[in-house]
């Protein structure tokens, strides 16, 4: 059973920086496209950044320059760093695993950016 357990969300202020953790269990990340997601109150969940099995990694444009999504395989881990976190950033960030038409999620974690 595939388990994803993010951590790190929390408060900061504007212009601050927050790194999220999503450790994996029952798999192993190097076989996934893992991905951070992210849902604001009354939008739809959107993708945030995305890394693929081989290393590639894409973002949405409101994030790029100021994101940085990593793997370690070791740890079976994935992160995502923000920096220059603005307060549209905020959301409930949810990391995906994907690998072979299927999707997996974890809970969720709450990022909170105040003015």
């Amino acid at each position: 059973q595939v388990q994803l357990v993010e951590s790190g969300g929390g408060l900061v202020q504007a212009g601050g920086s927050l790194r999220l953790s999503c450790a994996a269990s029952g798999t192993i990340i190097s076989i996934h496209t893992m991905g951070w997601y992210r849902q604001a109150p009354e939008k739809q969940r959107e993708l945030v950044a995305a890394i693929t099995s081989g290393g590639s990694t894409k973002y949405a444009d409101s994030v790029k320059g100021r994101f940085t999504i990593s793997r370690d395989n070791a740890k079976n881990t994935v992160y995502l760093q923000m920096n220059s976190l603005k307060p549209e950033d905020t959301a409930v960030y949810y990391c995906n695993a994907y690998y072979t038409f299927t999707n997996y999620w974890g809970q969720g974690t709450q990022v909170t950016v105040s003015f």
